[in-house]
């Protein structure tokens, strides 16, 4: 069917060509016999020579743009591709479009470049005239994204393949940091231009085994949805504007992409990135891809953005044992004058949106779905009984939960928030309103966020043990009702016991209160932690328990990110190194705490916020963190 369809269209093509020959020698015979349009004699020469002039040069533009585009063609496919498929006439007037067959042809499928459409025909109308200069403008502004794509993929596979002198171990926790001199002798000038003014450079490399195959990874990074749930912390939304190339022979080679994205660390003291970029992907060699990202700034993004990603990606190659060994590298500049002072040591050391923290996720990640769809993966301990079908249901509610946080801490998805000013409020918390309506997955009314970000002199992996602690809750949590919970039911995420999803109960205090239900979710990697709870109905998750529909239990999630401070070892958070390199610690220096939460303050949508709702949101968190200091013996 794939070969029938091929031969239809180069018939179709074949065709076309012909009419614009037949075109093109009618036009060439009535420029021999010119006629005057007036009175219907012989023309002057004189009087034709601007439409022959037009024909002219269109017909070198068209044969320049040719042979450019067969050239970027050549390097596209790493062999030489002829613009000449058939013997061309003498005449100048001939536009020279049968190359285009060619093209389709010589790869043997249809072109996995569509830059330059085939003209059907040139007539010298005014509005045809300005449909070939649109189409015209358009092949060129591809022909170059093209040109980017291949320059950007030859220097990110340089910045993941070459080491020393290029890159340089750092006395601080061994990490590699890039050597600017070698750079500047060994790759060419940047080519989306000079830095902005003001911008600071930050480049990470990183390099783990991830249990996932190539062929799979490289489909999730070209796939926007797909890469946006396989790093739901880092990718707060994206989409992909368009396609330019969908790839060659059914596979992923040679694809580029026109995509945007908004990229965040959660905390509401560092603003989300939104980046326009071109992906592009590439088979190296069998079971070795790479894909980059080249920051394009003309795509109707921020006027005057704060980030720019210079030739990033990974490579990614296939391993025999099901793993895959996956090189990661980025080279971002950036506005370092938006970024609290608190988090600036953070992303200076690339540990906030560098390569450390892409590959730690993409473990983490990757380990938990070879763990869910393991048949021996197991669903509990010793705690409650959950049916497939309702572990399937628990774990797409927690992740809805987890979305619904990280788009309350940064304001950048999900939901569209209005912030607020008051003079009530400390100045590093971040409070947000909106209105709930018609949704099914929270209760109806006004809802207020609040989030702010703090540094405790504590390690990560302490913080997180002491959060996620059911037994530790009433130390810090209002919910707790002043006594330790109860784990009801345990769904494992990974080989650390911290990876998870848990059910818990809290008890009643005297007889006239009911129990309670809450659901939490808790991650940890080399880079970070997570720890995201919300009260559910007892109902509501018996039914998902057993397999029921978890879009309709209503729900608003609080909950902590925790990060490493950026001054300390750079070791990892969590205790379990997964990529050999790692080993095993609990990371050094201090740990940045960020405490956000969503509250129901009104059940009518209509109802108008009020002063005392605000304070009693800025005490709550006020107090939170607190308390937590104090548990953790912060203020000593």
């Amino acid at each position: 069917m794939k070969t029938q369809l091929e031969r239809h269209e180069n018939s179709i093509l074949r065709q076309d060509n012909d009419k614009l020959r037949a075109e093109n020698m009618s036009i060439r015979e009535a420029m021999r016999n010119p006629m005057c349009t007036n009175c219907g004699g012989p023309a002057l020469i004189g009087e034709i020579s601007l439409e022959e002039q037009h024909l002219r040069i269109e017909n070198a533009r068209l044969k320049d743009e040719l042979e450019r585009v067969c050239s970027l063609a050549g390097k596209f496919m790493g062999r030489p591709v002829s613009s000449m498929g058939h013997p061309m006439p003498n005449s100048s007037l001939e536009l020279g479009v049968g190359g285009i067959n060619v093209i389709s042809s010589d790869f043997g499928i249809s072109s996995p470049i569509p830059m330059l459409p085939p003209h059907k025909s040139i007539t010298m109308s005014n509005v045809a005239t300005n449909n070939n200069s649109n189409n015209n403008e358009r092949s060129f502004e591809r022909s170059m994204y093209l040109e980017l794509a291949l320059a950007a993929m030859d220097e990110l596979v340089k910045l993941a393949q070459t080491d020393e002198p290029l890159w340089i171990r750092g006395f601080e926790g061994g990490k590699e940091i890039l050597n600017r001199e070698e750079f500047s002798r060994t790759c060419a000038p940047c080519i989306i231009g000079m830095k902005p003014n003001g911008f600071v450079t930050e480049a990470s490399r990183e390099t783990g085994m991830v249990i996932i195959n190539g062929l799979a990874l490289v489909e999730t990074l070209m796939d926007s949805n797909k890469w946006a749930e396989m790093f739901p912390c880092i990718v707060a939304r994206t989409s992909t504007t368009e396609v330019i190339s969908s790839g060659m022979g059914g596979t992923r080679n040679g694809a580029l992409h026109l995509m945007n994205a908004a990229l965040q660390v959660l905390s509401p003291l560092v603003p989300v990135r939104e980046v326009n970029f071109l992906r592009f992907c590439k088979q190296h060699a069998e079971g070795v891809w790479a894909v980059v990202d080249l920051s394009i700034e003309s795509l109707g993004g921020p006027p005057f953005p704060t980030c720019r990603r210079l030739p990033s990606g990974c490579v990614v190659q296939d391993m025999p044992n099901g793993y895959s060994k996956v090189t990661w590298v980025e080279h971002i500049e950036y506005d370092e004058s938006v970024i609290h002072q608190l988090y600036r040591p953070l992303i200076n050391a690339g540990m906030g949106f560098g390569a450390h923290r892409w590959v730690a996720t993409l473990q983490r990640q990757c380990e938990c779905l070879a763990i869910l769809m393991s048949s021996t993966s197991p669903a509990t301990d010793h705690h409650t009984a959950i049916t497939a079908g309702g572990r399937r249901s628990m774990l797409k509610l927690a992740q809805r939960m987890t979305n619904n946080f990280c788009a309350g801490v940064c304001a950048s998805s999900v939901h569209k928030w209005n912030k607020l000013r008051t003079e009530n409020v400390d100045d590093d918390v971040q409070v947000m309103t909106r209105k709930s309506v018609d949704d099914p997955g929270e209760p109806p009314g006004i809802v207020l966020s609040a989030a702010t970000s703090v540094w405790l002199p504590v390690t990560p992996q302490r913080v997180f043990d002491f959060l996620r602690d059911e037994r530790l809750r009433s130390e810090w949590d209002i919910l707790s009702n002043g006594g330790p919970m109860q784990e009801m039911a345990h769904i494992a995420k990974g080989q650390d016991h911290g990876n998870c999803v848990s059910l818990l109960r809290a008890g009643a205090v005297n007889s006239s209160q009911s129990s309670m239900l809450i659901l939490q979710e808790t991650c940890i990697d080399a880079a970070g932690a997570l720890v995201v709870y919300a009260p559910v109905d007892i109902p509501a998750m018996h039914l998902v328990m057993n397999g029921g529909d978890s879009a309709y239990v209503a729900l608003l999630p609080s909950g902590f990110s925790i990060m490493p401070d950026g001054t300390g070892s750079g070791g990892p958070v969590s205790g379990n190194g997964s990529d050999g390199n790692g080993g095993s610690g609990h990371g050094g220096g201090g740990s940045l705490l960020t405490v956000g939460f969503q509250i129901l303050v009104n059940s009518l949508p209509t109802a108008k916020l009020t002063v005392e709702s605000v304070e009693t949101v800025n005490n709550l968190i006020s107090c939170t963190v607190q308390k937590i200091r104090a548990a953790l013996h912060c203020d000593n």
